[in-house]
């Protein structure tokens, strides 16, 4: 026996038609590419991306046809989203910060047939044309004002572009597990690898992601995605806000401390969400210059560990809250939160800090476990390493093309990568990525834990740590630290700081100080590069080993 409910599909065009309808004049304000602030609301937003489907469908764009989209948060982007997926074709996020030819790699691999684009990337765009035969069209986000000359095939301004359409059209209808969005992830070996969305997951992540228990987000909210629109669905919150009719604060390309303050004060944003070192700009330029968050109440910060002085100021300086989270492209991205459940509700000072720095605990969705290398699964004790894995309704079963072949186990679950402990109430915890965790004498140790501990030295704005190879212990841990500008300090000072605070076979056995340290295209640090800078490196232990 079946039930007897109505057939209504989960469709991501529902979203803005929900917006438009109930939360009409909810404002849309962007920093635009051109320099102006814009500012529009989700009525206008629905309008457009209507004749956004319509100017695609006389283009010749059909269900599961790809469009890519190299651009950052702004409402025009927002628009061609919206405009892409009630057509059924498939928005494709290109990330910019990706190398030329992983760029043109990518979109061929995804045969894209139209490129939207900002300003900015026309020159990287133009330089690899001639490598970009599936592309039919380039539709530049400006306004014909300021529409550089270009040869890009077929390049129209989009304001010209949309002009040419009424909006009388009527979105598509299609299976809710229809393909919506891809995006690929470079967090694997080789190639990148495509990560296809359906309509279904993407509206199943979104209310996942407005759970009081996730990102609590709500109708009276004031949300500034800086975490951009090709990382991951924008951790969901270009579908999220509009869903739950909160207001929206894109905040384009400019993502320096005092840029994203100017958003933050003058449009009161009530919460945003961004990798960490947004967020180490915005506290220094703070701190620079005496300035509060008087509107802001919460943020998120993910991508990569949360350094735990950063989690203390935040909430002791500024009274923000830090709800630390942790996901992946292939989980839509989120798979856990750290918001406090009743167990833990009455921690205070160091107590709480030391739950705040775990990842947190996964919603309803997302499903996980811990194995060792054999696939046994481990205990929830807070203590065991092992293997992260997980399956879920917004968690990918396999890669675009079959790339990487069959990556579930036998129960469906995907491998992570990462390596991490799990607690008794379910608080997930990432001790490293497992290439990356430094195997000494037989035992794992955590290069997160260092680094997190050695950002909390006042004079230290950046720490990344690898093993460096041991002729007694396999490995050893090497900590690589950048200074604040002006700052100084030596091994000893760093080491002392630390003393204590970890096992002391833990403790690195040499400090290197670098101007830089590599980062990925989105934001991680770049442990791989980091391993061939150093790659000839002694540890001063080693002669006494040998």
């Amino acid at each position: 026996m079946l039930g007897l409910m109505q057939d209504w599909p989960l469709l991501c065009h529902r979203i803005i038609d929900h917006a438009a309808i109930h939360h009409a004049e909810r404002p849309v304000i962007s920093r635009s590419i051109e320099g102006p602030i814009h500012k529009t609301n989700y009525g206008q937003i629905r309008k457009r991306a209507l004749r956004v489907a319509q100017r695609l469908d006389r283009d010749g764009i059909k269900l599961g046809d790809r469009v890519a989209t190299l651009a950052w948060n702004s409402w025009r982007h927002l628009e061609c989203w919206y405009g892409i997926l009630g057509l059924g074709a498939i928005y494709h996020t290109v990330n910019p910060r990706l190398f030329p030819d992983q760029i043109s790699w990518i979109i061929n691999h995804a045969e894209d047939r139209v490129m939207m684009t900002d300003l900015t990337f026309l020159p990287c765009l133009e330089s690899l044309a001639d490598k970009l035969p599936s592309i039919e069209r380039y539709v530049v986000l400006t306004d014909s004002a300021h529409m550089p000359a270009t040869k890009l095939k077929n390049a129209v301004a989009y304001e010209d572009w949309i002009a040419e359409a009424d909006g009388d059209f009527a979105w598509k209808t299609f299976d809710e597990n229809t393909a919506a969005g891809m995006c690929y992830t470079s967090g694997t070996t080789g190639n990148p690898k495509g990560v296809v969305y359906s309509h279904r997951s993407n509206v199943l992540h979104s209310m996942t992601a407005s759970f009081a228990d996730a990102m609590d987000c709500s109708s009276r909210d004031v949300v500034m995605p800086v975490v951009p629109m090709f990382h991951a669905n924008c951790w969901g919150l270009a579908l999220t806000a509009p869903m739950q009719g909160a207001a929206l604060v894109m905040p384009g390309c400019k993502m320096d401390g005092a840029s994203i303050y100017e958003l933050l004060n003058d449009y009161r944003v009530t919460f945003t969400a961004a990798v960490p070192t947004v967020w180490l700009m915005l506290l220094q330029y703070l701190e620079s210059t005496g300035s509060k968050l008087p509107y802001l109440e919460r943020v998120v910060i993910g991508g990569s560990a949360c350094p735990r002085a950063m989690t203390q100021k935040f909430e002791d300086h500024y009274g923000v809250r830090v709800i630390h989270a942790w996901g992946m492209t292939e989980m839509s991205p989120l798979g856990s939160l750290c918001t406090l459940k009743p167990e833990y509700a009455d921690l205070q000072g160091d107590a709480k800090l030391d739950l705040l720095q775990k990842q947190g605990h996964p919603p309803f969705g997302v499903e996980m476990k811990i194995t060792d290398d054999n696939g046994k699964e481990l205990p929830w004790d807070g203590k065991t390493f092992g293997r992260l894995k997980v399956r879920g309704a917004s968690v990918t079963k396999s890669y675009y093309k079959g790339d990487g072949g069959d990556i579930l186990d036998d129960q469906g679950f995907f491998d992570t990568g990462d390596v991490a402990t799990m607690d008794r109430y379910g608080y997930m915890q990432i001790t490293d990525r497992a290439k990356d965790v430094i195997k000494s004498g037989g035992e794992w140790i955590s290069s997160i834990d260092i680094e997190n501990l050695a950002v909390g030295h006042p004079k230290v704005a950046e720490a990344a740590v690898i093993g460096i190879r041991h002729p007694k212990w396999d490995e050893r841990p090497l900590l690589v630290i950048v200074m604040k500008k002006g700052e100084k300090a030596s091994k000893k000072d760093i080491l002392d700081f630390m003393a204590g605070k970890i096992a002391k076979w833990w403790m690195p056995d040499d400090v290197a100080f670098v101007d830089e340290i590599p980062h990925t295209a989105t934001g991680k640090i770049q442990k791989m590069a980091l391993r061939d800078i150093f790659k000839d490196y002694v540890l001063p232990t080693t002669e006494a080993a040998e």
